[in-house]
């Protein structure tokens, strides 16, 4: 595996474990009933990277699965992620072969 590649996908899986826990986080404040993480860290982070971790934290915990505003933010976030994979298939070709 190339480094560009190696250092893309240990920063989109880094950030994805991060959005992943954030909505766990997240999720176990909304019932304490504690101070909660503002909606644009979750979206800074999906925009650098953790969209797909942010999904399936949602998907996962039950989290702002019905809040549309928030999941067209973080599926935007994620389509422009398939399109950077995508130009670096094109650019460096498969990651693993």
């Amino acid at each position: 595996m190339s480094p560009v590649w190696f250092l893309l996908l240990v920063w989109v899986v880094v950030s994805g474990l991060g959005g992943f826990f954030l909505m766990g986080i997240d999720k176990a404040r909304a019932i304490d009933g504690s101070r909660r993480i503002p909606e644009a860290t979750f979206f800074t982070l999906a925009l650098l990277g953790g969209a797909f971790g942010i999904l399936l934290g949602s998907s996962v915990f039950h989290h702002k699965t019905l809040k549309p505003s928030f999941m067209g933010i973080i599926i935007l976030s994620a389509v422009i992620w398939l399109g950077i994979l995508f130009l670096f298939l094109r650019t460096f070709g498969p990651p693993f072969g």
